[in-house]
């Protein structure tokens, strides 16, 4: 009886070691991150990114990005063009105060790692893909981001620039 209790007891922490060894790890994000846009005029950074990173290169099916930025926290290097992008001709940081990505499924590439998922932003959501890289704990990524395809300023298409490069860098720990 003690030796088919003690097989049993060793085939359970065997299951249940082997579910511990393919868990993700959740990051926290690290305070030196950046969340940086250039379409020329304008350009700048976001502060404010918060959420859940959860990443396992070896088990990317149980990796999640759900992250967003704080749309008041845009600084253009000009008062100015803040206030005016957070208003409701542009971002309008009021009714819509997050931009948030979430992530559906990740795939390895030749040159690291990519996510596709929902990127919402002044109340529209689509589906995007991110490519990233994830070295020394970074992540490094990039998009372009078309504001008319989010509904952002189309009463005046031509002003400013309509596609922005967005260049993100997270450090995180454990």
């Amino acid at each position: 009886m003690k030796r088919q209790f003690y097989f049993a007891a060793a085939i359970v922490i065997t299951i249940a070691s082997a579910f511990t060894a393919y868990q993700s790890s959740d990051y926290k994000i690290a305070d030196n991150y950046s969340v940086k846009f250039d379409g020329g005029d304008p350009a700048g950074e976001f502060k404010g990114l918060q959420g859940t990173i959860r990443f396992d290169p070896s088990n990317l099916e149980a990796s999640l990005f759900d992250v967003s930025v704080d749309v008041a926290t845009i600084n253009t290097g000009n008062g100015m063009k803040n206030t005016h992008a957070k208003s409701a001709m542009w971002l309008d940081a009021e009714k819509y105060p997050r931009i948030k990505f979430t992530s559906n499924s990740f795939s390895k590439t030749a040159s690291g790692f990519e996510t596709k998922g929902t990127l919402e932003m002044h109340g529209v959501q689509k589906e995007v893909t991110i490519p990233f890289t994830f070295e020394d704990n970074v992540f490094k990524g990039g998009i372009e981001v078309n504001r008319l395809d989010f509904n952002i300023n189309t009463a005046e298409p031509k002003h400013g620039a309509a596609v922005l490069k967005v260049d993100i860098s997270v450090p995180v720990t454990n």
